[in-house]
């Protein structure tokens, strides 16, 4: 990723310096210990190593990349890694001025971080990390810092993470996209008698096909009128949903797309219809300015008058280089968060998931779930195919 840099130091630095350092003086945070994947990635400028990309788990302990930033001094900046990441920085140079690629676990993850630390005089400082992603040796090495306070810097990095720039943008454009190819495929290729497995390792395979890295699928084949057919194979009448999400150079596609095996009768066209309802109004108050919390609001005040309320939900969050992300608009529904930027006004960049689910109780399962970016003026829709009734094949 590209963005305002910090030129007075002569480092190019692949992120906003001036609202990073803002963001950690609001925190109370003098120096970054980051220790997430996703951040790490974020404040090296979107690398990630890929040899620990299924499993950070290696010998007797795991892999522990950390990038430490002090705030206004980026000239003080380092990046501990793994050993093998030295080749990493000889072909494709990080921006840091230091590099420790020398470890192999945690403690020495953590240990060379404390010197790096007392190096640039911050061993007593107000240190931000990240208590979710680090683990309980690495986080006792920093706690022997003499005078150091660990500040919990969970909330400031997700704020950091918010606004996406026009380069992330563009890779959840392509995920979404690709997925959506990927979806489409997937119903015109299968028909009566294709079961679950099948159908998901063919997704499996047209996403990994396309250059995404393929993370889960959420398939549902709906009752049909016939109780007795079985849910594990699609068949005539029966709809599918389908919801992937698919990984492009560490960022997150998300989306649900519905087909059914013949042509959709009326009923299923009318479903179908009250949930892009509720999409549409969710969709129409997404610009700058307006407050989260009052987009959901109207939305779901759209679904409360429809006929399919008693057995629809409503649900939007953020999304970026993890599945939920800043900003946060609805609490523990239903993953268990605050929504604590239901009361902050949307602003642009930033990129939401907006998804209503029917459970309903003789069609089954019918759903959709989009990917929307804030911009100004309004928002803009990726992968925004197939959202009616695909056909099987």
């Amino acid at each position: 990723m590209n963005a305002p840099s910090g030129k007075s130091s002569g480092i190019e630095i692949p992120f906003d310096q001036a609202r990073v350092d803002r963001l950690m003086e609001e925190a109370g945070i003098d120096v970054l210990v980051a220790t997430s994947k996703h951040n790490v990635q974020y404040l090296l400028g979107g690398y990630k190593f890929i040899f620990f990309a299924a499993m950070d788990a290696i010998g007797h302990s795991r892999y522990l990349p950390v990038v430490i930033y002090e705030k206004g001094r980026p000239e003080h900046a380092a990046y501990v890694g793994n050993r093998m990441e030295g080749g990493e920085h000889h072909n494709n140079p990080f921006w840091t001025p230091s590099v420790h690629t020398a470890t192999w676990g945690t403690m020495d993850a953590g240990g060379l971080a404390v010197e790096h630390l007392k190096k640039i005089g911050k061993a007593g400082a107000r240190i931000g990390i990240e208590p979710p992603f680090l683990p309980a040796d690495a986080h006792g090495v920093l706690q022997g810092l003499d005078g150091a306070k660990l500040v919990d810097a969970t909330s400031m990095l997700e704020r950091m993470r918010a606004l996406k720039t026009p380069e992330e943008l563009e890779k959840l454009r392509i995920a979404s996209e690709l997925i959506t190819d990927s979806m489409l495929a997937v119903f015109s290729s299968h028909g009566a008698g294709s079961t679950k497995g099948q159908i998901v390792d063919a997704l499996r395979r047209e996403e990994t096909n396309r250059g995404l890295t393929f993370e889960y699928a959420l398939l549902t084949l709906g009752s049909s009128h016939n109780r007795a057919v079985s849910p594990q194979a699609w068949h005539p009448g029966e709809v599918m949903s389908l919801d992937s999400g698919g990984n492009y150079h560490g960022y997150i596609g998300d989306l649900c797309r519905m087909a059914v095996l013949g042509e959709p009768d009326q009923q299923l066209q009318d479903l179908l219809a009250e949930i892009e309802a509720v999409q549409q109004a969710a969709f129409s108050k997404i610009a700058p300015g307006v407050l989260g919390g009052d987009m959901i609001a109207y939305a779901e005040n759209v679904l409360n008058i429809l006929p399919s309320a008693a057995f629809t939900d409503f649900f939007a969050h953020g999304m970026g280089l993890i599945t939920h992300e800043a900003p946060f608009l609805m609490t523990n529904h239903p993953v268990a968060y605050e929504g604590v930027d239901a009361a902050r006004p949307l602003e642009a960049g930033m990129v939401l998931s907006v998804e209503t689910t029917m459970l309903h109780p003789t069609r089954g399962f019918i759903k959709l779930e989009d990917t929307v970016a804030v911009k100004d003026g309004g928002y803009e829709m990726f992968g925004a195919r197939g959202r009616g009734w695909n056909r099987g094949g």
